[in-house]
């Protein structure tokens, strides 16, 4: 029993000694030299001299002081969030020559720390209650990377209170409430500036004049009732969700030749400039507006298009001829009434197609081989005819829900081969023999019904019992003589592909 303890030990030593005396109580001290403590009031004393990690997260520390840290010299990540912290003494971390990861976020700091250590690539300041940032905040971290200021109290920022951060590449600022912008920043390696959920009501050009480098911008939920002016050349995406836009020119878009995603959702986009062009964008995103045609020639490249919950009336081939690599196509909650025939002739790469809540009559014609997944649920659909399924060889997922159907064509549906799950529900269903003959077939082929359909043929009121029964037998051998003269017919699979997107659908 001993030499198994004694070779339990030998074999574990490399990977951890929290047995060890050097191991403060309450923590957890591991070989690769990380310690972490737990329901501790204060800093322990006795931490290993040689830590290079230290996270003291979810505990209740109401002071940050120099002592606390005295001898550890070698830190380089140090983790106090979730404690309640309200006082971080100045030059706290000062002896920390090789500290490069702080994190303090959902604290009670109400100023940033002074005397940080100068080595530091990485500060999390986020939900605590700063309520500015001070000219000599950030004075000597011109190694600082990564700064994270979001949900504080910030509501006024001063850009050149950042300046001392020459190699910043990422700085959050969401959920404060910054009102205006003083300045210009002069971070010429920012990638990333997020200033989501503000109360900015505009930003000037000069704001973004040294941003030579910038290539993402989060300006969700703010006041904006215009696009900024010379955004940066770099900028490839750029989200603009939640704010009081109301047209998107080319003299303020024009410009941004990299831009690969642009979303400008939930605002009040009236108009998209017919002469805009953004040659590499992939993603465009304009749902919850008042658009009432959709945007065209914006980009040959463009994959994926929301133009959801706007007031869209018609769907023709000219608008959508130029999208040639299209594969995401989402027109929801619209007043779509016609559909052009034909009008995705060019999209050969579209596999998702989202029309629901509209008010089509029918399915659209002449849709592409390549759709996965249409959704028809809500429009006004009495009749699913050959024509419109016939091209619909890879689609697996077909939603109906809440038409105007009563029964289903089962020539139309075996036009479907790869049908996986089709929604039904919400339609004023008449269960004759034949639809139920059709749900079976569908059940036989493991297509998956998501809701119950027709269980059996409704009896007439006045029907004798007796000839109800006769009906219902002559039914039942109707439908056993098809469904196995169908599965004789259905013997060959259908090729897969190992590149056809799937796109499940449960709500």
């Amino acid at each position: 029993m001993w030499f198994l303890l004694l070779f339990i030990c030998v074999i574990m030593q490399p990977y951890c000694c929290i047995c060890s005396n050097s191991c403060p109580k309450k923590c957890v001290c591991e070989y690769s030299k990380s310690v972490q403590c737990f329901r501790v009031q204060a800093v322990p004393s006795g931490i290993p001299k040689d830590a290079r990690k230290l996270n003291l997260g979810y505990n209740h520390l109401k002071e940050l002081k120099s002592r606390d840290f005295h001898g550890l010299t070698g830190l380089e990540e140090v983790i106090v969030s979730s404690c309640g912290v309200e006082v971080v003494e100045s030059g706290v971390f000062r002896a920390q020559g090789n500290m490069r990861s702080l994190e303090l976020q959902k604290n009670k700091l109400k100023h940033v720390p002074r005397g940080l250590p100068h080595s530091l690539e990485t500060l999390k300041l986020g939900n605590n209650r700063i309520q500015g940032l001070q000219e000599s905040a950030f004075e000597g971290l011109k190694k600082l990377r990564v700064l994270d200021l979001q949900n504080n109290l910030i509501t006024n920022l001063r850009a050149s209170a950042l300046s001392p951060l020459v190699k910043l590449e990422c700085l959050y600022l969401d959920s404060n409430n910054i009102e205006s912008v003083q300045g210009s920043l002069k971070l010429a390696q920012l990638n990333l500036l997020s200033m989501a959920n503000n109360k900015i009501p505009s930003l000037s050009s000069a704001f973004f004049t040294l941003l030579r480098s910038l290539a993402t911008l989060r300006l969700t939920g703010n006041g904006l009732v215009r696009v900024p002016h010379d955004l940066p050349q770099a900028l490839s995406s750029l989200n603009l969700d939640r704010n009081q836009i109301r047209s998107l020119r080319s003299r303020e878009l024009g410009h941004l030749r990299h831009l690969a995603a642009l979303s400008v959702s939930q605002n009040k986009l009236v108009s998209v400039d017919g002469g805009l062009r953004l040659p590499n964008l992939t993603v465009l995103e304009l749902s919850g507006n008042h658009l009432r045609t959709l945007p065209t020639r914006v980009t040959p490249k463009l994959e994926k298009l929301d133009c959801g919950q706007n007031s869209i009336q018609e769907i023709t081939y000219q608008q959508l001829s130029g999208m040639r690599q299209l594969r995401h196509l989402f027109l929801e909650n619209n007043s779509i009434q016609h559909f052009e025939a034909n009008a995705l002739k060019n999209c050969i790469h579209l596999t998702d197609l989202a029309l629901e809540q509209n008010l089509l009559p029918a399915i659209p014609e002449g849709l592409p081989e390549t759709l996965v997944r249409l959704d028809l649920k809500g429009n006004r659909i009495a009749t699913i005819r050959e024509r419109e399924l016939i091209s619909l060889k890879r689609l697996q997922v077909l939603n109906l829900r809440n038409n105007k159907l009563s029964s289903l064509s089962l020539s139309a549906l075996e036009l479907l081969p790869r049908l996986r799950k089709v929604y039904l529900d919400g339609n004023p269903w008449n269960c004759s023999c034949e639809i139920i003959r059709v749900k079976r077939r569908l059940l036989a082929r493991r297509v998956e019904i998501r809701t119950e359909l027709c269980n059996e043929p409704i009896r007439a009121p006045g029907d004798d019992w007796r000839a109800y029964l006769r009906e219902q037998d002559k039914c039942e051998e109707y439908i056993r003589e098809t469904v196995v003269e169908n599965q004789e017919k259905s013997t060959v699979q259908i090729e897969q592909t190992d590149n056809e997107e799937y796109y499940d659908y449960d709500s």
